[in-house]
C-alpha cells in the first residue's frame, strides 16, 4: 500500500478532496486520494500440493494461451458455472491475469462513467480512472455492503445525467469486499431492477461467492440470474480456487447480441494488453474449476477457518466499541471505529490514513484504511484481513490450521487474536476513562 500524489476526487475533475481540506494538488493536505489499493487478502495457508503438482506438470510449456483463454479452461470454466445454476458457453466466456485486467477491459469496452458502492473493493475505482472515466460512488444499506441502495442510485443517476454525465456502467458485489456481507435477494432484485430501468450495464465481481460462512443460511444470488441481459460476471480464482499469487480470472458474458459484442470488444482490448493467463497458471485454474475433491475439501476447510477467526475479530471490535457488519463470507471484515474517536484523537489519528498507519503498527498486519475502499477520508474505518492472523510462518504450521479441531486455541493463532483484543481493548479503555475535573 502506498500514498499517491494529489488528485481531484473519484469523478477525476480537481476539487476539494473528501475530507474537504485542499492541497496544492486540489487533495486532501498530507495525504492525497488513493489510486491503488491494498494488496488482495492473503489466505495464510500453504498451496495445495495437488494445485503445485498440475502447475509443475505444465512448467514446461512453451506455448502461451491465447487472449481471453484456451479452450481447456473456458471449458472448465463453463461446467463451473453450470454447476451454479448459470448454463454458459465456453464462447461467452474469457480468462485473464487477474479480475483486473477483465475489469480494465469491460470499463474500456463501454463508453460512458462508472457507477459503484460505498465502500467497495478498492481495485475497482482506479481502473475506470486509468482511462479517465468519473467515478460516482452511491451508498450501500445498513445490512450489506457490495450494492447500492436502489433508490440512492436512481438519485445518482439522473443527478449525474443533469449534469451532463453519462452513466454507463453499474460494477457491484453479492459477497463483498470490504465488508464481508452478502447482499439480501430482495435488496440485489431492487437494485439491479433500478439499474435496468436506467440503461446501466452491470459487471457482478463473484470472487468471493464460493466463501460463505455459513451457506445454509446465507442466500446467495448472482445478478445475472435475475437479468442475464445486462449482466457480466467477473470471479477472481484468488477468491477460493487457487492462490493470490497466481493470477487467473474469468469473465461470464450475457447470452446475447450486446454481450457477443462486448465479448469481442474486450478480447480486443486483452490482447492489445498482452493479457494472457501463463501457461502453468492456466492449466492449475482448470484443473481448480473442476472442482476435484481435494480442492473443494481444501476449500471447504479453508473456508470454515476464517470464518472462524472473522467472528472473533468482529467479536473483539463489537466489544471495544466499535461497529461492523458481521462477516458473512470471505477472509476479512470492515470496522467503523467512530465510535473510539477520542481515544484514537489522543494517539494522532484523525483520518482514515492515520488509523491505518496507526493499526497497521499497533497490529503489526496491514489494516488498510476506509478511503482506500471509497468512504469519505474523516470516517474512522478501516478493513481487517483474517489471513495475517493465521500465518505461522512455515508450510507445516499453516496446514496445521486446517486440520485443528479447535484453530482458535492454537498458539499461534491464540497470540495474534490476543494482541489484536489487547489493542482494541485499549482504545475501549482509553475512550472510557475522563480526565478528573
Amino acid at each position: 500500500m502506498r500514498r499517491t500524489d494529489p488528485e481531484g476526487p473519484a469523478t477525476g475533475i480537481a476539487g476539494p478532496g473528501p475530507g474537504g481540506r485542499t492541497g496544492a494538488g486540489g487533495g486532501p493536505v498530507g495525504h492525497g486520494p488513493v489510486r491503488y489499493g491494498p494488496h488482495f487478502p492473503d489466505d495464510g495457508l500453504p498451496v495445495l500440493p495437488e494445485l503445485s503438482a498440475v502447475l509443475a506438470a505444465a512448467a514446461g510449456r512453451s506455448r502461451g494461451e491465447p487472449a481471453g483463454g484456451a479452450p481447456a479452461l473456458l471449458e472448465a470454466a463453463s461446467r463451473y458455472w453450470d454447476r451454479r445454476g448459470l448454463t454458459t458457453a465456453p464462447a461467452h466466456l474469457a480468462a485473464a491475469p487477474g479480475a483486473g485486467a477483465l475489469l480494465l477491459a469491460l470499463t474500456a469496452a463501454l463508453d460512458g462513467d462508472v457507477l459503484v458502492p460505498r465502500p467497495c473493493a478498492a481495485w475497482w475505482a482506479p481502473y475506470a480512472r486509468l482511462l479517465g472515466r468519473p467515478v460516482f460512488h452511491v451508498p450501500t444499506p445498513a445490512e450489506s455492503g457490495g450494492v447500492p441502495d436502489p433508490y440512492a442510485l436512481l438519485e445518482t443517476v439522473r443527478r449525474v445525467r443533469a449534469e451532463g454525465g453519462h452513466p454507463r456502467l453499474l460494477v457491484l458485489s453479492v459477497a463483498d469486499d470490504p465488508t464481508g456481507t452478502v447482499a439480501p435477494p430482495e435488496l440485489l432484485h431492487e437494485t439491479v431492477e433500478a439499474a435496468a430501468a436506467e440503461g446501466l450495464h452491470m459487471v457482478s465481481d463473484e470472487t468471493w461467492r464460493d466463501t460463505l460462512h455459513d451457506p445454509h443460511a446465507t442466500v446467495l444470488l448472482s445478478p445475472a440470474e435475475m437479468l442475464p441481459e445486462r449482466v457480466t460476471v467477473v470471479t477472481d480464482l484468488a477468491g477460493a480456487l487457487l492462490p493470490p499469487a497466481w493470477p487467473a480470472a474469468v469473465a461470464r458474458f450475457p447470452a446475447f447480441a450486446a454481450g457477443n459484442g462486448l465479448h469481442a470488444r474486450v478480447l480486443d482490448v486483452l490482447t492489445a494488453l498482452g493479457a494472457r493467463v501463463a501457461a502453468p497458471v492456466a492449466a492449475a485454474a482448470g484443473y481448480a474449476l473442476g472442482e476435484p475433491e481435494p480442492v473443494t475439501a481444501r476449500r471447504a476447510a479453508a473456508v470454515r477457518l476464517h470464518a472462524r477467526v472473522a467472528a472473533a475479530v468482529h467479536a473483539a471490535v463489537v466489544a471495544a466499541g466499535a461497529t461492523a457488519r458481521p462477516p458473512q463470507a470471505g477472509r476479512h471484515l470492515y470496522a467503523d471505529l467512530g465510535p473510539l474517536r477520542d481515544a484514537l484523537g489522543a494517539e494522532g489519528v484523525g483520518d482514515a490514513q492515520e488509523l491505518e498507519d496507526f493499526l497497521s503498527a499497533r497490529l503489526g498486519m496491514p489494516a488498510p484504511g476506509g478511503h482506500r475502499f471509497g468512504d469519505e477520508l474523516p470516517a474512522l474505518r478501516v478493513r481487517l484481513a483474517t489471513g495475517p492472523l493465521l500465518d505461522a510462518g512455515t508450510d507445516e504450521g499453516r496446514a496445521h490450521r486446517l486440520t485443528s479441531s479447535d484453530p482458535l486455541e492454537l498458539p499461534h493463532v491464540q497470540r495474534a487474536l490476543t494482541h489484536l483484543k489487547s489493542v482494541f481493548g485499549g482504545l475501549r479503555d482509553a475512550q472510557r476513562w475522563e480526565p478528573p475535573r
